[in-house]
C-alpha cells in the first residue's frame, strides 16, 4: 500500500478516507491531546505524532515515523481554517493562517509524488492571496491543479459543507497526468444521494438526556434491516468496509456482535427550550439559540467545531432533529459528517461535536484520494 503522512490529522476523517482509497496513513500529527487520542483509538497501527507542526521540519517527521523520505507517495491535511473562515473575523494576520504555509514546507522538505490540502471556501478570498502565493512558491516543482471546490452532498455524503482541495503531484513519472474533471466524475448521481432522514435511519432516535457518571458510555443499539432506503454506497461506507489495520478489533467486535454505538449522549433542554422548539418547522431556525430544525428530505448544514480552550471552549450551534425537540446527538452528526457506527466518538458532547466539526469527511476524502489512487504508478 502506497504510504501517506496525515498532517492536522484530528480524529481522522481524511485518515480514514485515505486507507479506505487504498493508502497506508503510516504517520499522523496532531497537537491537540483528545482528537489524537480519539485518533489513535481508531488507527492504532499509525505512528502518532503529538507535537506543534510549527517546531517540526520533514525529516523529523520522517524520523519519528521510521520512514525513508523516497517512500512516501502523498502527504495530505487540513491546515486549520478558523482564520479563514467566514464566520470569525477574517483577520489576514491571524497565526494560524501560516499553519497553511507551514503544510507546503513540509511537503518541500518530504517531497512526496502528491500532496492534498484541504480548507474553508474563504481561503480563496483575495485578501489571502498573498497566503497562497507564499505557500504554492515552497513547491516549484510541483504541478499544481485548479483548487476544486467540493460539496460533500454531490459525493454522496449528507450534508452541504463545502470546502476547497488543494492538489499537486512532483512532476515525475510516478503518476499519470489527472485534472480537476477527473475528481468530478466521483460525483454521485442525484437518485443516489443520502438525505438526512436516511442518514439517521436505524439508529435510535427518541433518546432523552440522562445524567452519567464519567465513566459510564451512552450507548445505544442500532437497527440494521436488509432492506434499507439509504443508497448503497453510503450504507456500506457506515456499516463495513473497515480496511485492514483500521479500528479497534475489541470495540469493532461488539459493534458487530451487538449493533451497538457509542455517541448517543442528548443535550439537556429546558421546558422552555423543547416548547420553542416544538414549534419550528423543517429549516426554521430558532431566534435565541440560533438552531435551525433539519429537513429529512434535505441535506444537513456544515457542522461546525466551536472554539477551543484558548478561546473559551463555546460550542457551536447544533441542528435541531427533524423529528424531536432536541438538537442532534454526536452519533448523529458522526452520521451526517459520513463516519461509520464502528468508529469510536469521543465520551463527551463537547469534544465528539468538536472532532466532528473540524473533520474531513471521510466520505469526501476516499472520493479524492482514490482518484489519486489510480494514478499513481508506483
Amino acid at each position: 500500500m502506497p504510504i501517506v503522512i496525515d498532517l492536522f490529522a484530528g480524529a481522522g476523517g481524511l485518515t480514514l478516507g485515505a486507507f479506505r482509497a487504498g493508502f497506508n496513513v503510516a504517520a499522523a500529527v496532531e497537537i491537540d491531546e483528545h482528537a489524537i487520542e480519539t485518533h489513535k483509538f481508531n488507527f492504532p497501527h499509525t505512528v502518532h505524532i503529538k507535537e506543534d507542526i510549527t517546531t517540526l521540519r520533514g525529516k523529523d517527521i520522517l524520523e519519528k515515523a521510521n520512514i525513508k523520505q523516497e517512500d512516501v507517495a502523498g502527504v495530505i491535511g487540513g491546515p486549520p481554517c478558523q482564520g479563514f473562515s467566514s464566520i470569525g473575523h477574517g483577520d489576514v494576520n491571524d497565526i494560524r493562517n501560516q499553519l497553511f504555509v507551514k503544510f507546503f514546507e513540509i511537503v518541500a522538505d518530504i517531497q512526496p509524488v502528491f500532496f492534498v490540502a484541504e480548507n474553508v471556501p474563504g481561503i480563496m478570498k483575495e485578501k489571502y492571496d498573498k497566503i497562497r502565493q507564499v505557500a504554492f512558491s515552497k513547491i516549484e516543482n510541483y504541478t499544481i491543479l485548479p483548487p476544486i471546490s467540493v460539496n460533500a452532498s454531490e459525493y454522496g455524503a449528507p450534508t452541504t459543507r463545502t470546502r476547497f482541495f488543494f492538489i499537486g503531484f512532483r512532476n515525475c513519472e510516478l503518476i499519470k497526468p489527472f485534472s480537476v474533471a477527473d475528481i468530478e466524475l466521483n460525483k454521485v448521481a442525484l437518485k443516489n444521494r443520502t438525505n438526512v432522514e436516511k442518514a439517521l435511519e436505524g439508529l435510535q432516535e427518541d433518546i432523552r438526556y440522562t445524567s452519567m457518571s464519567k465513566k459510564e458510555k451512552p450507548l445505544a443499539a442500532s437497527y440494521y434491516r436488509e432492506k434499507h432506503s439509504q443508497s448503497d454506497f453510503y450504507y456500506e461506507r457506515i456499516t463495513a468496509f473497515i480496511p485492514k489495520n483500521v479500528g479497534n478489533e475489541e470495540y469493532i467486535h461488539k459493534y458487530n456482535l451487538h449493533h451497538m454505538v457509542d455517541g448517543c449522549m442528548a443535550t439537556n433542554h429546558s421546558k422552555i427550550v423543547r416548547a420553542r422548539y416544538a414549534k419550528l418547522k423543517y429549516n426554521e431556525q430558532d431566534n435565541i439559540s440560533k438552531s435551525k430544525r433539519l429537513d429529512p428530505t434535505g441535506f444537513c448544514p456544515t457542522l461546525r467545531a466551536g472554539t477551543g480552550p484558548d478561546k473559551g471552549s463555546y460550542q457551536a450551534v447544533r441542528p435541531i432533529h427533524y423529528k424531536y425537540n432536541r438538537v442532534i446527538t454526536p452519533r448523529e452528526a458522526a452520521r451526517l459528517q459520513g463516519f461509520p457506527d464502528w468508529f469510536k466518538l469521543p465520551d463527551t458532547i463537547w469534544h465528539s461535536f468538536r472532532q466532528i466539526g473540524n473533520s474531513v469527511s471521510p466520505i469526501v476524502a476516499e472520493q479524492v484520494l482514490s482518484v489519486i489512487y489510480q494514478k499513481l504508478t508506483i
